[in-house]
């Protein structure tokens, strides 16, 4: 197996468990606040498998025919033209469903057969029964948190995945995983974490999203580009989770103890 480029800090066995889902064919679904590493978390598990790796950001307006194919024109003639599921099928490839969720309800439908023992498609528009080689997996995330009601997954979706629930590092391990992404001193990472973990937890501001290990590395980086320190904290997370005035200031006003 050839060596992993992509940087990866496990949390816990979540390692161990992709590969056996990988192994029995299972698809996989990983629960979790954004920016907490599920995309990384994939990107460094269909390198440490050896497959290649499709990625498809759900938003509600994709639909079936975006993930299965379409006829298109080219040089005058109509051809058809696989979608990223039944490429990742004829692949063997991951195919990752971002925030799948946030997808149309017949995309979800769509997937129902590809995801249980059948692992095959109907295409309609080719009259084609397509049966996955080897290798091929889907893996789809989501937010539970972030999502309203009407986006939730149903459960005849959910019970066909085996499920990861994922949650921001430790405080150790987000220390560690930040000074990787960023290069910047372990002192300075440490404020930065501790400031995100307050922000974590002052409930009243009623932030629609909370501080992202995505964010902290973002703030990170900017000072180890030379930005001054909390103008880099006002850019990197402050203004990237908040439109509001007031709180906006309070958020300033708790890293100026920090910064």
């Amino acid at each position: 197996m050839k060596e992993n480029s992509i940087f990866y800090h496990p949390r816990d066995r979540e390692i161990e468990f992709f590969e056996r889902a990988y192994k029995l064919s299972w698809p996989l679904l990983l629960k979790g606040p954004t920016g907490c590493g599920k995309s990384r978390f994939v990107q460094y598990m269909a390198a440490k498998v050896d497959r290649p790796l499709i990625e498809v950001a759900c938003h509600e307006e994709t639909s079936a025919v975006d993930l299965v194919g379409r006829f298109v024109l080219k040089g005058g003639e109509t051809v058809w033209q696989d979608g990223p599921l039944v490429k990742a099928m004829r692949d063997g490839a991951i195919l990752y469903l971002d925030e799948v969720a946030e997808a149309r309800e017949d995309i979800i439908v769509a997937l129902h057969p590809v995801l249980d023992h059948r692992r095959t498609l109907f295409i309609d528009k080719t009259g084609e029964t397509l049966r996955a080689s080897p290798g091929f997996m889907v893996v789809a995330s989501y937010n539970p948190h972030y999502q309203s009601h009407l986006k939730e997954l149903k459960p005849s979706t959910k019970q066909r995945f085996m499920a990861l629930s994922f949650l921001y590092p430790e405080e150790a391990d987000e220390i560690a995983i930040v000074q990787k992404e960023s290069g910047l001193e372990k002192d300075m990472v440490e404020k930065l974490v501790r400031f995100s973990a307050k922000i974590r937890n002052l409930d009243h501001l009623d932030l629609r999203e909370t501080v992202s290990t995505r964010l902290i590395i973002a703030a990170a980086a900017l000072i180890k580009e030379g930005a001054p320190k909390r103008a880099s904290v006002d850019c990197g997370i402050i203004q990237a989770l908040t439109d509001e005035p007031e709180t906006v200031e309070a958020l300033r006003e708790a890293a100026a103890l920090y910064f």
